[in-house]
């Protein structure tokens, strides 16, 4: 069985004048993961981070795309050239920003200035001649012009409110002496603010106004052409830009680090963790662009102080192809494995992609699957981070093809495999199609299509139970528990009660076996060890004391284990009927889509198929990828997760 990659705990002794060169190497490798955890978040003392925060503002100043991470790997950090060219560009945006922002402020004030004074120009005739007016009361001020048509309606027939400008913002407001107590208060509703106008004043001069515009026009111009000149500073210098903030976001990563590491005045120290089979090809490199001036230690994980005393995990790395690697968050998502503990991930990878195909035999909706996976594969579907999950798709696609040319599914349409299934069939006997028959509701056996089914995804979720108690107790023989491999409900003896009651109930039902004394004792002591197996467990692991709270605790914990065992595996076996239930649940699925299809109108008989086909595959294709993760997380992963790992994360650059 496969494990975990064996790790190497390597010491590299820097000089000070080589450091930069070994972060920025061992940064773009991404495999060396530091031992100690830091915090470079904190900017201070790092002068490219300075820099870089510039450019970042002036990228968005300029509007140029920015870059990913991707694009840090093949820059390279920032040099002296680079620092004259950053100040350089920005200098020229500074100036270019600084006069924009004037432009935009003159061009500003002047529109302030023109929306200003035409508030006033419906007022041609000098104010105090409307103010001397004995019957009226005038009120002149600014409104918000949202509100003028509410303004207007409740006034109403008790006073006239006339708008002085285009935009509605200034009015003036007049009604007879003896409403005006009635305006007023209407008016500081309407959050009404009054102003001074000058006795003399009779309006605005065309003249001014002509003059506005065209101050207006002019500074619309100037902006508009500084607009331009920006738009071709970013086109001449986008390629330089992008250059330096990679080469910037990389220098200040690097500061960062290096400012965190333990150091002297001239040499700094670096301790991490390698994968074993990169550890020579890494520490080779590193003797060679530091040109020898580096002192190297490489430790097994059994050399480590800290690993030995507990204090200190070995990260977890696992190695697969591009196919079984997909799986690998599904592990990481739920706990990492302990170091040198069985790799999970092959069966997880397999077990997943049947269970899948079982629930969703479908051939053409499969093909779904599959033609996504593919597109996904090749980036020709931008699906964000679910592109890593292109093998996946395209492994349920595989087993949900397989399992509907079993079953004659294709877009949960009959017929269409008859001919295959009949070829098939014909060469192992009697021709007949389905190959596998699911349709329980038009057979004269649909009793036993039901159990069959049933059985055999039980039969399935024996050997996925099985396989997690190996593991476990491979596991705990490796790291020298003895005492958890051979008792208690996940070790040795749980294993045996459980492929012993299994045995013994099919023996019953299939070869009508009479139980027996041996039979109740096998099953009695392996009960036992299961449940009781505390004490035993310390006893052989060599912890004391043995009963660690006592015999009376100690029966009452083993009573409560006892039922535990018992429902735990009668729930972890029952559990994989669901796996059936959903096989069926599609199979009428598609049955119902085929009997709507056939009913309704010839218009309407492909926008059905499609519809059906199209919910079938989104919705129960999400329920059915959380039912198996869920077989996957409490009825696998509960059998050997009993301890968490450290997952190997090694140091890169990412673009901050």
């Amino acid at each position: 069985m496969a494990r975990t990659a064996p790790m190497r705990l390597v010491e590299l002794m820097v000089l000070k004048e080589d450091i930069d060169t070994v972060i920025e190497f061992l940064g773009k490798n991404g495999n060396f993961q530091f031992q100690q955890k830091f915090d470079t978040s904190n900017s201070s003392q790092n002068p490219p981070a300075e820099i870089f925060a510039k450019l970042k503002d002036a990228r968005s100043f300029l509007n140029i795309a920015d870059i990913d991470s991707a694009y840090l790997k093949e820059q390279t950090r920032a040099s002296e050239s680079d620092t004259k060219d950053a100040e350089d560009f920005l200098a020229l945006v500074d100036d270019l920003k600084k006069r924009e922002m004037q432009a935009k402020d003159e061009l500003n004030r002047i529109c302030e200035t023109e929306k200003e004074t035409r508030s006033f120009e419906n007022l041609k005739i000098p104010y105090n001649e409307i103010d001397h007016l004995s019957f009226l009361t005038i009120r002149i001020g600014k409104i918000d012009p949202a509100v003028f048509d509410d303004l207007v309606f409740s006034a109403g027939g008790r006073a006239v409110i006339i708008p002085l400008g285009q935009d509605k913002s200034h009015i003036m407001a007049a009604t007879s002496k003896k409403g005006r107590f009635s305006l007023d208060t209407t008016l500081n509703e309407f959050g009404f603010v009054s102003l001074d106008i000058p006795e003399d004043f009779k309006g605005v001069p065309d003249d001014v106004l002509e003059g506005l515009v065209k101050e207006k026009e002019r500074c619309q111009k100037a902006f508009d052409r500084l607009e331009e000149e920006k738009h071709n500073l970013a086109q001449t210098h986008i390629q330089l830009l992008q250059h330096l903030l990679g080469s910037f976001s990389l220098a200040a990563q690097i500061k960062a680090m290096e400012n965190s590491l333990e150091s002297t005045e001239l040499v700094y120290r670096l301790t991490g963790w390698i994968p074993e089979n990169s550890c020579h090809q890494m520490m080779t490199d590193v003797d060679r662009i530091s040109e020898g001036r580096v002192a190297i230690r490489v430790f097994d994980p059994d050399e480590v102080p800290s690993v030995r005393n507990g204090r200190e995990k070995v990260p977890v790395k696992l190695h697969h192809g591009k196919i079984v690697g997909a799986f690998e968050r599904m592990i990481f998502s739920y706990g990492s494995p302990t170091y040198g503990s069985i790799d999970p991930t092959p069966f997880v990878a397999f077990f997943f992609t049947l269970l899948f195909g079982i629930m969703f035999g479908d051939a053409g909706q499969g093909l779904v699957f599959l033609l996504a996976g593919i597109l996904m594969q090749f980036n020709l579907i931008k699906a964000g981070g679910w592109n890593k999950f292109a093998p996946i798709f395209m492994c349920i696609g595989c087993s949900s093809m397989i399992m509907g040319v079993l079953t004659g599914e294709f877009f949960a349409t009959e017929g269409l495999l008859d001919g295959f299934s009949m070829w098939i069939t014909g060469l192992f006997g009697q021709s007949r199609s389905p190959i596998l028959e699911m349709k329980f509701w038009d057979s004269d056996n649909a009793i036993g299509i039901i159990f069959g089914i049933f059985g055999f995804t039980m039969a399935v979720g024996f050997v996925i139970n099985s396989i997690g108690l190996i593991i476990n107790f491979v596991n705990n023989i490796n790291r020298k528990k003895i005492g958890s491999a051979l008792f208690g409900k996940t070790g040795l003896s749980g294993a045996l009660f459980f492929w012993y009651v299994v045995f013994f109930v099919l023996s019953i039902a299939f070869l009508h076996h009479e139980p027996c004394l041996r039979d109740w004792i096998i099953i009695g002591v392996t009960m036992f060890f299961a449940a009781f197996g505390e004490p035993f467990e310390r006893l052989f692991d060599g912890e004391r004391p043995v009963l660690e709270n006592g015999l009376g605790s100690c029966l009452i914990g083993g009573v409560v284990e006892l039922i535990e065992v018992i429902s735990t595996y009668l729930s972890n076996s029952i559990s994989f009927v669901r796996v059936g239930a959903f096989a069926l649940a599609h199979a009428v699925l598609g049955f119902i889509i085929a009997k709507m299809t056939s009913i309704a109108p010839d218009a309407a008989k492909v926008l059905i198929l499609i519809a059906g086909n199209a919910i079938v595959v989104v919705l129960e294709g999400m329920i059915v990828a959380i039912q198996v993760i869920r077989l996957q997380y409490y009825e696998f992963f509960s059998k050997f997760f009993n301890e968490t790992g450290r997952e190997f994360v090694p140091f890169a650059f990412e673009y901050k």
